[in-house]
């Protein structure tokens, strides 16, 4: 046992959410420097994965980081002579849990990362009461963001509503030590053998009811390995990321958002590399870094305005009277399969479908056709992606969505829509990307790739494409329906 006289604890327990690594980890940092004995423990959490389908990606990358997390916390305890160190895993309802392992581990205080989803919110309170019933402390640490909840609010000390000049003031506040590392490997002598008749290691995914999905064909980097990994390349082409980040062929974005989620890696870590590239220059470091500011924005909306899970953040827009009933229904189909009869849409909803994933401007396409060109509600959008992207993130799902229908906060104007033609043509104007998932219009020319539906007959007849057998003709006309949408959106007018 690793004593120290002047610990305040003598035991902890570090309670791991959506902060699944080793290295510079808050809650453990702070955990190892308070308490002689430290185990950690994550809980597979049956009111999540009861809702989920058995197959689910996000839920294999979580049970194959932790693997990662055990054997790391393995080699540091046997670093400093202990055989048994490792995770606690174990699959129940975490509010129950919690408190219980707590108890067997005779834990005088529990230690996690903030997490401010109204659910988790929720968790967390019935976890505090239960511990504090039984005479054990809570302690809590800021770890998924860089500035959360109040800390970045303007000179009236209210949370901003627009980006721009949030992410000014965000930029007037950080400095090296809001970037810092919360270094665990030195404290690391206080990761304690697991008592006997507690069981470490990670259960397999059959063992929690799941089944193995398409993750590791697609070759999505796992863990804190994959994280770093993915870092290593994408700090190589950072400078022109500027440049690269809106073309869903090329290989622009870091592919880091999934690690962001499941904090795999540090965001200290990313914004720290981001800000130093940016003070030396870099244009694209200084691009990035403005995205992660973004992260930090929806993440203190969500915190102050938790009404936008449910409602417009700007409530006039909930008078707006979408498109309902079989019809409705129908074309909600049409998208979420990838019929809408627009490539470039398809090929994006293939790919979120297939992968898990979908490129950040796509995401915005997508969005905008689903609102201003179908006319449905964004919460149905929002709820689609909830439940396939690889990297779903409520705050940020959330405002994406919101901005997308203009009824976020500083959202795009409900004027401006964009045309998924002429956002095909401009961004994906070689049909590379269109081509990956579409390939039944592979043989098309570039020109008529973008709109198939006005391709001339004798290029249809060359590519073997009919429309309505081999593409669906347009489900909509989008000069059509952008005029239905202009007096749709006239109820917020002014």
């Amino acid at each position: 046992m690793n004593t120290n006289a002047n610990k305040p604890l003598q035991r902890a327990l570090v309670w791991l959410r959506r902060d699944l690594r080793c290295e510079d980890h808050a809650a453990l940092h702070h955990a190892c420097k308070a308490a002689d004995q430290v185990w950690c423990a994550f809980i597979f959490d049956r009111d999540i994965l009861d809702l989920l389908p058995r197959a689910d990606r996000r839920v294999e990358f979580i049970r194959d980081s932790l693997e990662q997390v055990h054997a790391q916390l393995a080699a540091w305890g046997a670093a400093h002579g202990h055989a048994s160190v490792g995770l606690i895993v174990r699959h129940a309802v975490a509010s129950d849990e919690i408190p219980k392992l707590a108890a067997e581990l005779k834990a005088q205080a529990v230690y996690a990362s903030h997490d401010d989803e109204p659910a988790a919110l929720a968790r967390d309170a019935a976890v505090r009461a239960a511990l504090a019933a039984d005479g054990r402390a809570w302690h809590a640490y800021k770890d998924h963001v860089i500035f959360e909840r109040s800390e970045v609010l303007t000179l009236a000390s209210k949370p901003y509503s627009v980006f721009t000049p949030y992410k000014n003031a965000w930029l007037k506040k950080v400095d090296a030590d809001h970037l810092r590392a919360h270094e665990v490997e030195p404290h690391a002598g206080s990761l304690a053998d697991l008592p006997s008749g507690i069981k470490g290691g990670v259960p397999s995914l059959e063992a929690l009811g799941f089944q193995r999905t398409n993750l590791h064909d697609l070759k999505i980097p796992i863990g804190q390995e994959g994280g770093q990994a993915l870092l290593t390349d994408f700090l190589q082409r950072i400078d022109e990321y500027e440049d690269t980040r809106n073309f869903p062929a090329v290989k622009g974005p870091s592919y880091l958002s999934v690690h962001l989620r499941f904090g795999t890696v540090s965001i200290r870590e990313l914004a720290r590399l981001a800000w130093q590239r940016t003070q030396a220059g870099s244009k694209g470091a200084e691009v990035w870094l403005s995205e992660l500011i973004w992260r930090d924005f929806y993440h203190q909306i969500l915190h102050h305005h938790p009404r936008v899970v449910t409602s417009s953040f700007k409530s006039e827009y909930d008078a707006i009277q979408w498109e309902q009933g079989d019809h409705a229904k129908a074309l909600f189909a049409a998208f979420c399969e990838g019929r809408t009869g627009y490539p470039l849409v398809d090929a994006a909803m293939a790919q979120i479908n297939q992968t898990g994933y979908m490129h950040n401007r796509l995401r915005m396409v997508v969005a905008s056709f689903l609102v201003k060109d179908l006319g449905l509600d964004w919460r149905w959008g929002e709820a689609y992606f909830a439940l396939h992207l690889n990297d779903f993130d409520l705050a940020a799902n959330n405002g994406g969505w919101q901005w997308a229908a203009s009824t976020g906060c500083d959202a795009q104007p409900y004027f401006r829509i964009f045309n998924p033609t002429a956002q095909s043509e401009k961004f994906d104007a070689q049909g590379k990307f269109i081509r990956r998932y579409l390939p039944q219009l592979a043989a098309l020319p570039d020109a008529a790739l973008h709109a198939p539906w006005a391709a001339k007959p004798v290029e249809l007849a060359a590519a073997g494409v009919v429309i309505g057998r081999d593409y669906p003709a347009p489900v909509v006309r989008h000069d059509e329906a952008r005029g239905v949408t202009l007096k749709r959106y006239a109820v917020v007018k002014g």
